[in-house]
C-alpha cells in the first residue's frame, strides 16, 4: 500500500480522506491556501504544504505548485477530492507523468466522459439508455438544427458539451427562440468551458435525478453499489440527497445498476463514478458520468458499510475490486443534507466567524465537517460548511432522526441553510418521497 498519499482539496472532503488514510496506516500530505492555514485538516496532517494565496487559481488550482508539494514531501500519490481539479484531464496526465499516482480515472477516460457529447455516444453503445437528443454536435446549418428539434421535439434543451455543474444550459418552447438560443449557447460555452460545442436534448417536464454509484478497477472488474436521489437541487446545485431513490421498482434498478457497471468495463473505467440520470415516467435517460467521488457519497457508504474513499485508493494502488456484485448488501435509508454558509432562502453566502458551533448526535447521526467555534468561513471559496447524515431502518426514520439533528444542530456568528432544512424535512410532499428537480424551485419561488 502507498505510504504517504497528498490531498490536493480543502475543507470536509480533505479531511475525510485523510480520516480514511490515517485508518489505513498510510500518512498524509495536506496542500493549503494562505486563508486555510489554521483549518483542521491541516493540523491534522503529517504534513502539510503552502501553495499560495486565497485565490483558487493561485492555490488549489495551481497545478505546477501541487506537483513540487507530492515532489518535496515525498508523496506516492494525489487524491484530488471533488470540485477544483478532481475532473481535470490535464492534471491526472501531469500527475501520472510526474511520477505520481493520480487516485482517480485514466486521463483519457476523464477526457471521454467529460466531453458531454462523447459521453453519450459512448454509454449509447455501451446500452446505457439516454435522453433523446441529435445525433452528436449541433451543426452551423440552420435547417439542420431546426429539423432536429423538430424530430425530438418541444420543448428541448440546449446543452453545451463542455458543461458542467448546471452551466451551459437553455431551454428552447418555440421554433421561433431556437436559432438565436443556439447561438448564445454556443457563445457561452466558448467563454465559460473554451469549447462552443453545444448539443439539443428533448427537455423533460418532471423528471427526478438518480444516480448509481460504481467501483471497478483496472482489470475490468465493475460493480454498482445502487442508486441515490439527489432531486433536491436550486439551480442545478444539490441541497439534500438520498440512498435508495425512493419510489423505483428493485427490478429497474438492477436493470439500471448493471447496465452502469457494464459500461465501465467496456470504456475501461478506474476507480469511484457516478452515472447520473433523469428519470420520468417509469424510465431513465443518462446525461453524464461523474468521473470523481461525489459529495453525496457518504449516503451510499451509509447504505451499504463500504468505505467508497478507501475503495478508490486500493484501487488507485492497483489492487483488484474485493466486492462482488453479490457482496454489496443494501441495509435501511439514508438522507444528506449539506449545510452552507449561507441566507436560507436567498442563498447569499454568508463568511465569517463561527461563534457557536454545537453538533447533533445520538444513533444513526453521522457529521462530516472541518468546521468548529471559532473557525472563520472564508469568503473565497464554496459556501458548504459540512454535511449532517443520518441512517435508519426505513425513509421515515431517517427522517425522524435528521429532523431531530437539524433541531440540535446550533451554528451561530454566520447564517447557514439548517432552517431551510428544518423546513423541507416537514414538507409534504418531500416526506411522501419522488419531487421532482423542479420542486425546490417552485416551493421557493425561483426562476430556473
Amino acid at each position: 500500500m502507498f505510504d504517504k498519499i497528498l490531498i490536493a482539496n480543502r475543507g470536509e472532503i480533505a479531511l475525510r480522506i485523510l480520516r480514511a488514510c490515517r485508518e489505513m496506516g498510510i500518512k498524509t500530505v495536506t496542500v493549503h491556501s494562505q486563508a486555510d492555514a489554521e483549518a483542521k485538516y491541516v493540523k491534522l496532517s503529517d504534513e502539510s504544504v503552502c501553495i499560495g494565496p486565497a485565490a483558487s487559481n493561485l492555490s488549489y488550482l495551481n497545478i505546477p505548485a501541487i506537483i513540487s508539494a507530492a515532489e518535496v514531501t515525498d508523496a506516492q500519490a494525489i487524491h484530488p477530492g471533488y470540485g477544483f481539479l478532481s475532473e481535470n484531464a490535464d492534471f491526472a496526465e501531469r500527475v501520472e507523468k510526474s511520477g505520481f499516482v493520480f487516485i482517480g480515472p485514466k486521463a483519457e477516460t476523464i477526457r471521454l466522459m467529460g466531453d458531454k457529447v462523447s459521453a453519450k455516444a459512448a454509454m449509447k453503445k455501451a446500452g446505457v439508455p439516454c435522453v433523446p437528443g441529435s445525433e452528436g454536435a449541433l451543426s452551423n446549418d440552420s435547417d439542420e438544427i431546426i429539423n432536429s428539434a423538430k424530430k425530438i421535439g418541444y420543448p428541448v434543451i440546449i446543452k453545451a458539451s463542455g458543461g458542467g455543474g448546471g452551466r451551459g444550459m437553455r431551454i428552447v418552447h418555440t421554433e421561433a427562440a431556437l436559432l438565436n438560443a443556439v447561438s448564445m449557447t454556443k457563445n457561452e460555452a466558448q467563454a465559460a468551458f473554451g469549447n462552443p460545442v453545444v448539443y439539443l436534448e428533448k427537455f423533460l417536464e418532471k423528471p427526478r435525478h438518480v444516480e448509481f454509484q460504481v467501483l471497478a478497477d483496472e482489470y475490468k472488474n465493475a460493480i454498482h453499489l445502487w442508486d441515490r436521489d439527489c432531486s433536491l437541487q436550486r439551480r442545478h446545485q444539490k441541497i439534500i440527497e438520498e440512498a435508495p431513490a425512493p419510489d423505483i421498482t428493485q427490478r429497474m434498478k438492477d436493470k439500471i445498476g448493471g447496465r452502469c457497471a457494464d459500461a465501465c468495463k467496456k470504456i475501461g473505467y478506474r476507480g469511484a463514478g457516478t452515472f447520473e440520470f433523469l428519470y420520468e415516467d417509469g424510465e431513465f435517460f443518462f446525461i453524464e458520468m461523474n468521473t470523481r467521488l461525489q459529495v453525496e457519497h457518504t449516503v451510499t457508504e451509509m447504505i451499504t458499510g463500504i468505505d467508497l474513499v478507501q475503495e478508490q485508493i486500493k484501487i488507485a494502488y492497483g489492487q483488484k475490486l474485493s466486492l462482488r456484485q453479490k457482496d454489496v448488501q443494501l441495509s435501511g435509508h439514508s438522507i444528506e443534507c449539506r449545510i452552507n454558509a449561507e441566507d436560507p432562502y436567498t442563498f447569499v453566502p454568508s463568511p465569517g466567524v463561527i461563534s457557536r458551533f454545537h453538533l447533533p448526535g445520538g444513533p444513526g447521526v453521522r457529521i462530516d465537517t472541518h468546521a468548529y467555534g471559532g473557525y472563520k468561513v472564508p469568503s473565497n471559496y464554496d459556501s458548504m460548511i459540512g454535511k449532517l447524515i443520518t441512517h435508519g431502518k426505513t425513509r421515515d426514520q431517517a427522517i425522524s432522526r435528521m429532523k431531530i439533528a437539524l433541531s440540535e444542530m446550533v451554528i451561530e456568528g454566520i447564517k447557514t441553510n439548517i432552517p431551510l432544512h428544518r423546513d423541507l424535512m416537514n414538507d409534504m410532499a418531500y416526506q411522501a418521497g419522488g419531487v421532482s428537480i423542479h420542486y425546490l424551485e417552485k416551493k421557493l419561488g425561483i426562476k430556473s
